[in-house]
Parts: C-alpha cells; sequence; structure tokens
C-alpha cells in the first residue's frame, strides 16, 4: 500500500510539474503570432467608395464598429474602456480606429481591414487579437466592404485624433484562450452572399450570426463561442453569458431567446420582438437592460427575419433570472 501511495504521489508531482511548466510557458508566449498570408486580390483590393456602401457601412458600423470604439470624451471613434467586458479577462481597451497614420487604422490598406476582420490577425505584425474583439468570417462580402468603405469616410467620427489608452495587458485567460481555445480564423473558400428576402430564416440566420453576430452574447460562455460554426457553440440562443453594467458593477445574464415558453421567448409575439430589437421595449412593459441595446438600425424586416430563424433554432429550457431595477423583482424571461 506504501509504495502505491509513493507511486501516485510521484505520478501526481510529475502533473502538477508539467502543468506548471505548461502554465510559465502560455505566461511568457503571451498572444500568438501567424503568418500573413494574404493573397494577391486582398493586398491589391480596393472596396467601392460610393455614397451607397459608405451608408450601408455606416449603418452596420453603428451597431457594431460604433458600440465598443467610440468615446463621448473625443466624440470620435478613438477607443474607451470596456467596463461592461467580464473582469476575468482583465481591463481591456478598445483601440483607436480614426484615420490617424500612428494611433489609428490611418495607414491600413483596404485589403489589410478585410483580412483583419475575417482572421483576426493584424496584417502588419500578424499579432492574434484576443476573443473579446469580434471576428466576421460569416459577414457577406458586400457587408463587409461596406464597412471598410465606411472606415475609409469622411464621416467626423471617423477623423484622425491621436488619442489613445494604454496597451491592454493580456491576463493568463485570456493569453491561453487565445492559445488553446481560439485560433485565427480561414479566409471564406468561396464569395459569400447575403440570403434575400425570399427565405426568411435564411435572411435572419445571416443577420443573427453573420452580420451582428447575437449568438455571441445569447449563448452560454464567451470563452466557448465558435465564431466559425455558430450552432455548434454550447448554450446557442439559451442565454446565460454574465455580462456587466455600463458601471462595470452589476452582473447582467443574458436572455434565453430560444422559443421555450416558458424560459425564453416562445411565447412573444413577432411585433413584440421587432419592439424589443429595435427600440429596446419588454413585452410587459419597461425598457430591457444593457448589454441589449435598441437596434434601431436594423429593418422591421430583418428583425422580422431573425425572429424566422430562432423559430427553427432547438429549444433550450434555461431560467434565466433576468436583472430589473432597484425595488423590482427579479424574473425569468
Amino acid at each position: 500500500m506504501k509504495r502505491l501511495f509513493k507511486i501516485l504521489l510521484y505520478a501526481l508531482g510529475v502533473v502538477v510539474l508539467f502543468v506548471g511548466i505548461f502554465a510559465l510557458y502560455i505566461q511568457m508566449k503571451g498572444i500568438p503570432h501567424y503568418p500573413v498570408e494574404m493573397t494577391e486580390a486582398i493586398k491589391t483590393m480596393q472596396v467601392p467608395r460610393d455614397s451607397a456602401h459608405v451608408a450601408e457601412g455606416k449603418r452596420i458600423s453603428s451597431m457594431l464598429c460604433r458600440e465598443c470604439h467610440y468615446s463621448s470624451e473625443t466624440q470620435k471613434l478613438t477607443g474607451s474602456y470596456r467596463s461592461d467586458i467580464p473582469k476575468e479577462f482583465g481591463d481591456v481597451y478598445s483601440l483607436n480606429i480614426t484615420h490617424d497614420p500612428t494611433h489609428g487604422i490611418g495607414n491600413w490598406t483596404d485589403g489589410e481591414l478585410y483580412y483583419f476582420l475575417r482572421t483576426g490577425i493584424r496584417p502588419q505584425t500578424g499579432a492574434y487579437v484576443p476573443p473579446f474583439m469580434p471576428k466576421f468570417p460569416r459577414m457577406s462580402d458586400e457587408d463587409l466592404k461596406s464597412v471598410i468603405a465606411w472606415l475609409r469616410s469622411s464621416d467626423p467620427e471617423l477623423a484622425a485624433d491621436s488619442h489613445e489608452f494604454p496597451p491592454n495587458k493580456s491576463n493568463f485567460l485570456v493569453k491561453l484562450l487565445a492559445n488553446v481555445a481560439f485560433k485565427p480564423l480561414p479566409l471564406p473558400a468561396q464569395p459569400i452572399i447575403e440570403p434575400d428576402s425570399s427565405n426568411p430564416a435564411a435572411l435572419g440566420k445571416y443577420v443573427a450570426n453573420g452580420m451582428i453576430g447575437c449568438f455571441a452574447c445569447h449563448s452560454a460562455d464567451l470563452k466557448t463561442l465558435n465564431d466559425l460554426d455558430p450552432e455548434k457553440t454550447p448554450g446557442y440562443y439559451g442565454g446565460g453569458t454574465a455580462m456587466l453594467d455600463m458601471d462595470g458593477v452589476t452582473e447582467v445574464v443574458t436572455a434565453n431567446i430560444t422559443m421555450d415558453k416558458e424560459t425564453g421567448i416562445g411565447n412573444w409575439t413577432e411585433q413584440q420582438f421587432v419592439e424589443a430589437v429595435r427600440f429596446g421595449k419588454k413585452p410587459g412593459g419597461g425598457l430591457l437592460h444593457y448589454p441589449m441595446t435598441p437596434h434601431s438600425a436594423l429593418s422591421d424586416s430583418e428583425v422580422k427575419a431573425v425572429y424566422a430563424y430562432l423559430k427553427t433554432v432547438p429549444v433550450i429550457q434555461h431560467k434565466i433570472e433576468r436583472y430589473e431595477e432597484k425595488g423590482m423583482t427579479s424574473k425569468s424571461q
């Protein structure tokens, strides 16, 4: 028995040693770098700059880029402290994406922006962007080009500004996820075309997963997202991700938006869903709470399409204790 105990103790020591060595390796390595493999077509890409592309890019970016990169201090997209990011990821700042050539993206080419937004790899250095920066592997070619056209536009919020926050210092969890769980995404093998309105569920799936990325918040955990194949994300649309309010203090758990009648939105009408998504209105009265913000830039038809898609998503029975204002009772969705 003593011999067996010594063997087990030795084995445990070896395991602890290897875990310690691995942890030290991750800590020292930091955020990984990857080869930058842009095709000639991407290197020489020039997106259309016409008013239609710029306008559509602004519409899409108002729900994506601007949400994180807008600063009320500078009134430009110079970045901001992301108080709503769960504290387990450390202190996170969004970066300056104005036209400033040194502190922003003024020197980036259209192709570099395309490559970065698709893969998550910085074209200039090969550095991989941590998991809390969204990637867009499923956005249509036209929509992504529209976003780039807007980023190149004369919008005052994008005017060159040298304001810059301290660089993010990735903690061990972020380094571990970047090295083990999250990898750069491949460039699309085929053109990505947005479905038309003749198939509402397909269009809704595109809007929810490809354009806006609703699944990222309305699933089980930010650490287990599957950007390339969202349907494989644990707790897909069943909610449960613990987010923070704008002050970075109060925990707000994301809602189950599958069609479960008891714990999801199975009893919501299409119009109630439209009013919740576009204007932040709760079916029972009152307003939805941050981090859910009104998506008024979406059209009624786009939101109705998302509703049609959610009706096809496997139902998950997952009771979420919904956040309520002080003085009100917390209840499930």
